[in-house]
């Protein structure tokens, strides 16, 4: 019995060894392709309410500031940065100048350290609270060029400028489809500043925190700076079509796109023989929506026929759903075949809440990737392991023999044992 045991666990350790050692992946290539340089810009409200002294026994503005100075050491050489202020310049009381007041206190640019932070030592809390104009005002100082674009935006309460709401502002740069991302920072805990901000984080897929003392405060804004010098893949913008004959061609790549409620997006993808084609799209739910809702992904042939479907679904409240599918094309005898024309529909089924806006449409993400295809590529159903079906099956038979040897071997072993 102990032989027995013994070697059962020598067979499985074989087996473990040889699928591990088959299965390890060789070192991946360096990306040596450049990335254009990041771009920041902080967003600081400076309306009079900063002035309030509950902030580790200090005003807000003054954590802030001290932030804002601790953040500066420490930002990345290659981030190119920039602070806009709201509130800070207009002392009156007229509501239509005071939602104007938004300026830019420090360029988008390679930093200089002591004059962006003699610029902050400046400010002192004066005015209204326009933070749609500001995002507005923030988004423009960030156009242009591809790296990453993110704008950092710390407050201490609403929107004082309705009715234009920082929420569909943030909506509306996220449409533009220019890969601009806002997170926000809350410095007072309550209910409404905390849904706005959230919401204006949720438009663009940033991040909302909400913080009560300096540390938190120096920290955060520290880490979605350096966030920002992280490499990332911006997303191309397209423009899907209610049916597949307009719908765009696209490569291989991470495409962003709007999709109206309940609506349907075409697109294009070339598929030589031999190859395969992966997609996968995400939809965000960035405003409220009725529960029970699903996305539906499909590649058909240009004449209608259903090739493949991924679906997801989902109850309650999420903030993406996500579904992919994979279509291997068979390999061809003819050298001068041409590539398949496969469309891509996206479907979703997602209703708005009461008295929630329908436009812009909800936020697509689609990747698409097309390479060489498994062995046999019509068998779909297959491709799970492709030539791994042949690996398990040697690895099998190897356990087989290695475990009559062994037991031959053993057998042979104890009878020697007993003559003795």
């Amino acid at each position: 019995m102990i032989r027995r045991q013994r070697l059962a666990a020598g067979v499985c350790a074989l087996l473990a060894a040889l699928t591990a050692g088959l299965a390890l992946p060789g070192p991946a290539a360096a990306d040596e392709t450049e990335q254009a340089a990041p771009k920041v810009e902080l967003v600081l409200d400076v309306s009079g309410s900063m002035r309030t002294r509950d902030i580790d026994g200090g005003t807000r503005m003054a954590a802030a500031k001290q932030a804002f100075n601790e953040v500066l050491d420490a930002t990345p050489e290659e981030v190119r940065l920039g602070i806009r202020t709201l509130g800070a310049n207009y002392h009156g009381n007229d509501r239509r100048t005071g939602c104007k007041d938004t300026a830019q206190l420090y360029p988008v640019s390679t930093l200089d350290r002591t004059e962006a932070k003699t610029a902050v030592a400046t400010l002192s809390p004066t005015g209204w609270t326009p933070i749609g104009p500001a995002l507005l005002k923030a988004a423009d100082d960030l156009n242009g060029g591809d790296g990453a674009r993110r704008i950092v935006l710390i407050s201490d309460g609403e929107d004082t400028c309705q009715p234009l709401d920082p929420c569909e502002v943030a909506r509306e740069i996220a449409a533009k489809g220019i890969g601009l991302t806002i997170d926000t920072l809350g410095l007072v805990p309550d209910a409404k500043t905390r849904d706005q901000l959230s919401c204006i984080a949720d438009a663009t897929g940033g991040t909302y925190t909400s913080v009560q003392h300096k540390e938190e405060l120096s920290d955060r804004v520290g880490q979605l700076v350096d966030r920002a010098a992280d490499p990332v893949v911006t997303p191309v913008a397209t423009e899907g079509a209610r049916e597949c004959s307009s719908a765009p061609s696209l490569k291989s790549g991470l495409y962003t796109d709007r999709e109206e409620f309940g609506r349907q997006r075409w697109y294009k993808v070339a598929v030589e023989p031999g190859q395969e084609v992966r997609a996968s799209v995400s939809v965000a739910d960035d405003r409220a929506v009725n529960p029970d809702y699903g996305v539906l992904l499909r590649a058909v042939t240009l004449h209608g026929r259903e090739i493949v479907r991924g679906e997801a679904a989902g109850d309650g409240r999420t903030d993406v759903i996500s579904t992919g599918l994979r279509y291997p094309r068979p390999e061809s005898d003819d050298e001068n075949a041409a590539a398949e024309t496969v469309c891509l529909q996206v479907t979703n089924s997602f209703s708005p809440a009461a008295g929630v806006k329908t436009t812009p449409g909800l936020p697509l993400e689609l990747t698409v990737d097309v390479v060489d295809g498994p062995s046999k590529a019509s068998d779909v159903a297959s491709f799970g392991l492709g030539r791994g079906w042949w690996l398990l099956g040697a690895l099998v038979l190897a356990g087989f023999v290695a475990g009559l040897l062994w037991g031959w071997v053993s057998r042979w072993r104890v009878a020697v044992w007993r003559t003795n």
